[in-house]
């Protein structure tokens, strides 16, 4: 079998395994097998059918990571984003009053200018014109952007009305559970980064699923008490059911073209597109670094069919009822365990589809068990960082601003806006012209405009 699979991923070349790349896409999986959960809830808010956004939610997630497969042979997965899901929802649908309708007719249409973008390669000229210095602060500021995550969704960060965010607090705690998944988390970090130390294959898997399997544990024990008020569910999967899921006949290109040609339909379609692209050249430049792609020049071979797929994943989200699907930054931890070939996101697409059999059982897993993942590879992102030539002014400061505005701004796409905007004014102002491309320049007055009209 694996002989038969090597004249197709190319295993050799890539220095890997089936078996590696079958246990990174596990991982993979389930560290972004939450989104199953998150998608569902968070779009149901403006009225579309729950059942119909899993559905749509798991096709859309495996059919986006077949193409990247198909198209790349790269370990990348994708699913609906994050951060653009509750832009749908939240600010689309519920503050600015359209219909979700209207909402899905505008990220089919930023799908379809997306792929256009993707086949004249105005994306890939994009990705090719950001500074290496800036590529490997991406890289870093996504490392710290997701390790805040895994804080976040693990309760340890929380919201803090004087200081913005604090370490979770035991003395004012308003519920023991909420208390117990903090420490559980805080466990899950340590026993995941000592299986790293040892270098055990599918540490981070196994941390993941260690984690659940203490926290299952405490619920039988009584310890954890399941209270849906704080997001705080059942941790044993719930087969009452059976076997089924639900048909997407409610979200299926339900599209509302009435008001296509409004500038206010514009504004929301550009704000998906812009965010779109630049979430997921920054995801690509992270994961690509990570993985060792890029070549002598700092360029990503086959980053055509990796853009041609995350477009023609959004378009087809649509269709299914979902918002935009990108390439995901979850990717990483697969590549952590060794993924470098399509073989991985090939078992991430196969096991989407499993997911809408055995929905109760990746339904189950808590964001306290897959944060100590985030967490992990947010430092193992991080390691970029040494590679940023920060006594070179021009170039430090930048790289400073770019990575410290991901976490910070909660936005991949507004840090590459602050990276970009700060090395093309810095160094324009220090006379190094020639450090400066065409496009930068182009990038830096489209971004400036962002954050004045949009």
């Amino acid at each position: 079998m694996e002989e038969k699979l090597e004249k197709i991923f190319h295993f050799s070349e890539f220095k890997t395994s089936m078996k590696t790349e079958l246990m990174a896409g596990l991982t993979t999986f389930m560290g972004m097998a939450y989104i199953l959960a998150v998608n569902p809830t968070i779009l149901s808010a403006t009225g579309m059918d729950k059942g119909a956004i899993f559905t749509a939610t798991a096709l859309a997630s495996a059919f986006g990571t077949l193409m990247m497969c198909l198209l790349t042979n790269y370990p990348f997965a994708l699913a609906p984003g994050m951060g653009l899901n509750a832009y749908f929802a939240y600010t689309v649908v519920i503050k600015m009053g359209y219909s979700w309708q209207m909402a899905l007719a505008a990220v089919f249409i930023e799908g379809i200018i997306f792929i256009i973008l993707s086949l004249t390669n105005v994306r890939e000229a994009i990705f090719n014109a950001i500074p290496q210095t800036l590529r490997l602060a991406i890289t870093s500021g996504i490392g710290l952007f997701i390790g805040f995550i895994g804080f976040k969704d693990a309760n340890i960060v929380v919201a803090n009305q004087a200081t913005l965010v604090s370490i979770y607090s035991w003395k004012t705690q308003t519920s023991p559970t909420v208390g117990l998944t903090v420490v559980l988390a805080i466990l899950g970090i340590l026993f995941t980064a000592f299986l790293m130390i040892k270098g055990v294959k599918g540490g981070i898997l196994f941390g993941i699923l260690g984690t659940w399997a203490v926290g299952i544990v405490c619920q039988l024990a009584g310890l954890y008490v399941p209270d849906p008020s704080l997001s705080m569910y059942s941790l044993i999967p719930d087969f009452s059911r059976g076997i089924t899921f639900s048909g997407i006949g409610p979200t299926f290109m339900k599209f509302d073209f009435s008001q296509a040609f409004s500038l206010d339909f514009l504004a929301v379609m550009f704000a998906f597109l812009f965010v779109d692209i630049f979430d997921t050249l920054g995801t690509l430049t992270g994961c690509s670094i990570r993985a060792g792609y890029l070549d002598e020049n700092g360029k990503l071979p086959k980053i055509k069919g990796a853009l041609l797929a995350d477009a023609i994943a959004t378009s087809v989200g649509a269709v299914l009822g979902t918002s935009t699907t990108t390439t995901y930054v979850e990717s990483s931890i697969g590549i952590e365990e060794g993924g470098r070939t399509g073989l991985t996101s090939l078992t991430v697409a196969i096991l989407f589809v499993v997911a809408l059999f055995l929905s109760p059982i990746f339904l189950a897993i808590p964001s306290f068990a897959t944060a100590p993942a985030l967490v992990i590879v947010g430092f193992l992102m991080m390691q970029s960082v040494v590679h940023i030539e920060f006594t070179e002014l021009t170039e430090g400061i930048p790289a400073f601003l770019c990575l410290a505005a991901m976490p910070l701004m909660y936005s991949i796409s507004d840090g590459i806006c602050v990276g970009i905007i700060s090395y093309t004014i810095l160094n324009l102002l220090a006379g190094k012209k020639e450090k400066v491309s065409a496009l930068m320049v182009v990038l830096t007055i489209l971004f400036i405009c962002k954050y004045i009209f949009i």
